[in-house]
């Protein structure tokens, strides 16, 4: 396959890598020291099972140098959709899949703004990458899962054929017959994990440990779901007590992303997580209020230091 990572970030990054060594034609887009890097060194993974280079069939900064591709994997922060979006419409063709892996739920309907529906799948991401250096991905943790499927999750070679291509590189992309159902779990994890590890400043270990902080995790993770029940998601009956069992196993010391951004300075993608959360509940006339108070706290950090 002829693939593309826009942009080759965490995710993108990661992809890449299995991909082009395991024979297809990647291009990644990247831009900067990141770039200049996998041009002079190739792309570097660093995972829990050692460290592996591919060299990318082209890196560069400007889509419309690639063409068109078979497929793109989508991955960048949640504010730079819009750009990206235009940016990679010389890297379309007839058939082409574009692949959403973003934080929250709405990725797929503002793809719908820049291109034909007939472009755009869905999936999310169960992945822990980030870019270590310029040129350098690593992964922390083991789980690499990516769940995707056309919009409708009807079955179809295209998604059939990129399904198979991850799985070949060592990766995990399984079938799904509901991909909103799949969107929407993980969001409802991630709208917990992200709003009260970035407002607490604190870890999923601090999380478990205090009493209180758990009972906003899972009151945030269940806000979250009622909005998805009553915007029509089948969620299961279940997620927020099935979540809440998986966070008690998760390594102490975990985080979000937008946690670590937080500390970091950087801006923070919050209007796609915890501001999308409460934009929802609007929407579906769904009471948030614990979603709304870490939105709250989060705003003033919205555009960095």
């Amino acid at each position: 396959m002829r693939i593309a990572t826009m942009a080759t970030g965490g995710i993108g990054g990661f992809l890449a890598v299995k991909l082009a060594n395991s024979g297809h034609e990647v291009a990644t887009i990247a831009r900067g020291e990141h770039l200049a890097a996998i041009n002079k060194n190739g792309l570097t993974l660093e995972g829990p099972d050692g460290t592996e280079t591919a060299h990318p069939w082209i890196a560069t900064d400007d889509p419309s140098e690639v063409g068109p591709v078979d497929a793109i994997i989508f991955g960048v922060k949640g504010d730079a959709l819009d750009d990206a979006a235009r940016a990679c419409v010389p890297m379309l063709g007839p058939d082409t899949a574009v692949v959403p892996f973003l934080n929250g739920v709405e990725a797929a309907d503002r793809l719908l703004g820049h291109m034909d529906a007939h472009h755009v799948a869905n999936g999310m991401a169960q992945v822990s990458t980030t870019i270590a250096a310029p040129g350098v991905i690593r992964q922390t943790g083991g789980i690499n899962r990516f769940v995707f499927a056309e919009r409708d999750s009807r079955a179809s070679a295209r998604i059939d054929t990129l399904r198979a291509a991850i799985n070949a590189a060592g990766s995990s992309a399984p079938p799904t017959d509901d991909i909103e159902r799949d969107v929407w779990a993980k969001f409802v994890l991630f709208s917990a994990m992200s709003g009260v590890t970035a407002a607490g400043r604190c870890t999923i270990g601090e999380i478990t440990a205090h009493p209180q902080l758990g009972a906003l995790f899972q009151q945030v993770a269940a806000e979250t779901a009622a909005v998805g029940r009553a915007l029509g998601i089948a969620l299961p009956t279940n997620i927020e007590e099935a979540l809440w069992r998986i966070v008690t196993t998760l390594p102490p010391e975990m985080r979000a992303s937008t946690a670590i951004d937080l500390e970091a300075g950087r801006p923070l993608e919050i209007e796609w997580v915890s501001g999308a959360a409460v934009r929802l509940a609007e929407k579906a006339r769904v009471a948030a209020p614990a979603n709304s108070v870490l939105y709250a706290l989060l705003l003033p950090y919205k555009n960095g230091r």
